[in-house]
Formats: structure tokens, C-alpha cells, sequence
């Protein structure tokens, strides 16, 4: 039963994080739910890292949607380079 909660949680936390960020992000309801997903993860290893939660600890909410949105900015990042690059082959 906690996976189940884990996915609902995560895609709650996935709709905010995309709520958030400007502009638009092109991902399905399964992917939102991955993405609030891991920006718990990171968000936990990152707040471990800094010295904000103890080992073991999982990250909150408020910590999981930061997590969600650092991630998504890296997509959103990942995305335009990868769309830029496109433009740049010569037609043959």
C-alpha cells in the first residue's frame, strides 16, 4: 500500500513542480508522477548532502517539489540543447 501512496504522492508533487515552472512541460501523467517521484529522491540526497536531514530521513513536501523543480529545470535545459542542435544540420 505504500508504493500506492508513493505514486500519488509523487504525482501530486510532480503537478505542483510543473505549476510552478514557466513555460511549457510536455509530459505525460506517468512521467509527472516519476518526476515528483525522484525530486523526492533528490531531494533527499541533497538535503543529506547539506546536512538538513539525517541518514535514512526522507525529504518532505516542500523539499520534494524543490527536488522536482531542479529536476525539471535540468529537462527543460536537456530539452532546448537537444532542439537547438536540430536546426544546425545542413539539408542534403
Amino acid at each position: 500500500m505504500s508504493y500506492v501512496w508513493m505514486v500519488i504522492v509523487g504525482f501530486v508533487v510532480g503537478l505542483i513542480a510543473r505549476a510552478l515552472m514557466p513555460g511549457e512541460q510536455k509530459l505525460g501523467m506517468i512521467l509527472t508522477a516519476v518526476l515528483g517521484i525522484a525530486g523526492s529522491f533528490v531531494a533527499g540526497f541533497l538535503g543529506q548532502a547539506l546536512g538538513l536531514y539525517k541518514a535514512g530521513s526522507g525529504a518532505g513536501f516542500i523539499g520534494s517539489i524543490v527536488g522536482a523543480l531542479i529536476l525539471l529545470a535540468i529537462y527543460g535545459f536537456v530539452m532546448k540543447s537537444k532542439n537547438k542542435g536540430d536546426g544546425d544540420a545542413p539539408n542534403q
